[in-house]
């Protein structure tokens, strides 16, 4: 019999996470890596565990995640928005705690890019009189 696994696609800046969450302990596993290892910053850890907090879920599942792209905020907020709809596949009834913490918003925020004529997305030449 096939092992049951739920499925979630996160996305961030130019970070793309694929979460896979099996009925398990509570391990998080990053590209292979325990999340520990992977993310040195405990800020991000909690970034990343925020879903599983808000649904009551912590223990019940073991997260599996391939992240690629981006630095590790962005990928910490990639993971976290896959956690959120990986749970969602899991247990429909978790959509009004996860919409309201505002998991399932695929943050829009991205790097702009850089225009001709000037140096940057928005910053002109150094302006001289003579």
């Amino acid at each position: 019999m096939a092992q049951l696994q739920y499925h979630g696609t996160g996305r961030r800046k130019t970070s793309v996470a694929r979460v896979y969450l099996v009925p398990g302990t509570g391990k998080i596993t990053i590209n292979g890596r325990d999340i520990d290892e992977y993310l040195g910053l405990e800020t991000l850890k909690v970034i990343v565990k925020q879903p599983l907090v808000v649904t009551e879920t912590a223990g019940k599942f073991d997260v599996k995640v391939n992240v690629y792209g981006g630095g590790f905020t962005g990928q910490a907020g990639a993971i976290r928005h896959g956690i959120a709809r990986a749970l969602l596949e899991a247990d429909p009834e978790f959509r009004p705690v996860l919409k309201k913490a505002g998991f399932l918003t695929r943050d829009p925020r991205m790097k702009e890019r850089k225009k001709y004529g000037l140096k940057g997305a928005r910053r002109a030449p150094q302006f001289s009189k003579r």
